[in-house]
């Protein structure tokens, strides 16, 4: 019996890609940026992973800062949509511009929070 010694890194693009599709977007992100690896740096931030961006009810800190901090101000330009709780908005929307911006979904959505979020006394 051959034995094959095929690594993920062997895998062209494309096939990459469909691989990474299988996953949230935000876990590529999470996972692929910033791991001293250009080519799975370059194919994280593809329009594909950062058009539409759902974030799961992260209570984590020190992941929403890494989100905010270091993952959205270099795929700001891409994002088109955001999916989130009310919970980490605030952080989300004041962590960069969103120039594509056209769509944003709020899950568990309560409109007292959310107004609250949205009035110009809070986003200045």
């Amino acid at each position: 019996m051959n034995e094959s010694n095929v690594h993920l890194l062997d895998l062209p693009d494309e096939i990459l890609v469909m691989i990474l599709k299988k996953l949230n977007n935000i876990d590529v992100l999470y996972s692929l940026l910033d791991i001293n690896n250009g080519r799975l740096n370059i194919l994280a931030q593809e329009n594909t992973f950062t058009n539409i961006l759902k974030v799961p009810s992260i209570y984590d800190y020190s992941l929403i800062d890494r989100f905010c901090i270091d993952i959205l101000p270099r795929i700001h330009h891409n994002v088109k949509c955001f999916i989130f709780h009310p919970f980490c908005m605030k952080r989300i929307l004041l962590a960069s511009d969103y120039p594509n911006l056209t769509e944003l979904k709020i899950l568990h959505f309560k409109l007292g929070i959310a107004l609250d979020y949205l009035t110009s006394k809070h986003l200045i």
